[in-house]
């Protein structure tokens, strides 16, 4: 007896090298990452091919310019999805928000080109908080769960998103245009540090301050609202530039303050590293 493919489908997820995932993680559920591309003094590098977080951030010193980073084109995610669903599966693509880069309108662009079933989402954040997406996705598909559960679980995790950023050297978030023009020459007439937040792809800057203490007050801000939020929050992750030992020292600061949370310490991407510059961290992270 034949039995239908449909009956033997499953969902795949896809999503871009912006992503913060461990690679236990993207082997353990199967995520496809489709990579995205920078451009340093007119040589393209493929995020993670060819260029690692490791050795990016020296070519980002010695160029004469700032990198500028390129969504993957159109022909690579047809690739990609028509190899994901030769077998009958439906895939769920799961990308940074619109506001940071072109990348979820290439996937799409692509999507219409192949005949399987294909989902394509806009995150409204990057990095970690994108990880998170993708494994609640991952995990949702492999209890069996249909498209439109594991859409609606997303929703509701989007709405619970927290995404903090610090931002002390504000050169190259300045130089990408990132802030706004209005923003970007009031920040810079009065040397300031900012801190950011991202809400469901909406980048606002609440926080403006100087020095050491206007840093220190940040992360205080962060520990006890980790601490307050208690179990409803299981998982942090922290996403840095170049700053590996103030970065443990904060994971265990959330560690003291919530003991059931699991910290994800990562070096960011270099699609991350080219808008935020040295010493840029983020935490992220959603209550449940």
């Amino acid at each position: 007896m034949e039995i239908e493919v449909s009956k033997l489908s499953k969902i795949k997820i896809m999503t871009d090298s912006s992503v913060q995932l461990s690679s236990a993680e993207i082997e353990k559920y199967g995520i496809t990452i489709v990579p995205l591309s920078v451009t340093i003094d007119g040589h393209t590098y493929t995020d993670g091919v060819d260029i690692t977080r490791a050795n990016f951030i020296q070519k980002m010193d010695e160029a004469n310019a700032l990198p500028k980073t390129s969504q993957p084109p159109v022909g690579l995610f047809v690739e990609r999805m028509k190899e994901l669903t030769a077998d009958g599966s439906e895939v769920l693509g799961i990308f940074m928000a619109k506001c940071l880069s072109g990348t979820v309108d290439s996937a799409r662009q692509a999507a219409e080109l192949v005949e399987g079933k294909i989902t394509v989402v806009d995150c409204g954040y990057t990095d970690r908080s994108q990880g998170y997406y993708c494994l609640a996705a991952a995990k949702d598909a492999a209890a069996g769960k249909s498209m439109q559960e594991i859409l609606d679980h997303l929703e509701t995790i989007g709405q619970n998103m927290h995404l903090e950023m610090m931002i002390p050297n504000l050169k190259n978030i300045l130089a990408g245009g990132r802030l706004g023009r209005l923003a970007s020459r009031v920040i810079s007439a009065l040397n300031f540090h900012v801190g950011l937040t991202m809400k469901e792809g909406k980048l606002n800057v609440p926080y403006r301050g100087r020095g050491k203490k206007f840093i220190k007050k940040f992360d205080d801000m962060l520990v006890d609202q980790i601490r307050d939020l208690g179990d409803q929050v299981k998982y942090v992750g922290i996403s840095y530039v170049d700053t590996p030992e103030a970065m443990a020292d904060l994971g265990k600061r959330f560690e003291e303050a919530n003991p059931n949370v699991e910290v994800f310490i990562q070096e960011t991407s270099p699609i991350i590293i080219t808008h935020a510059g040295h010493e840029a961290y983020a935490v992220m992270f959603y209550t449940e």
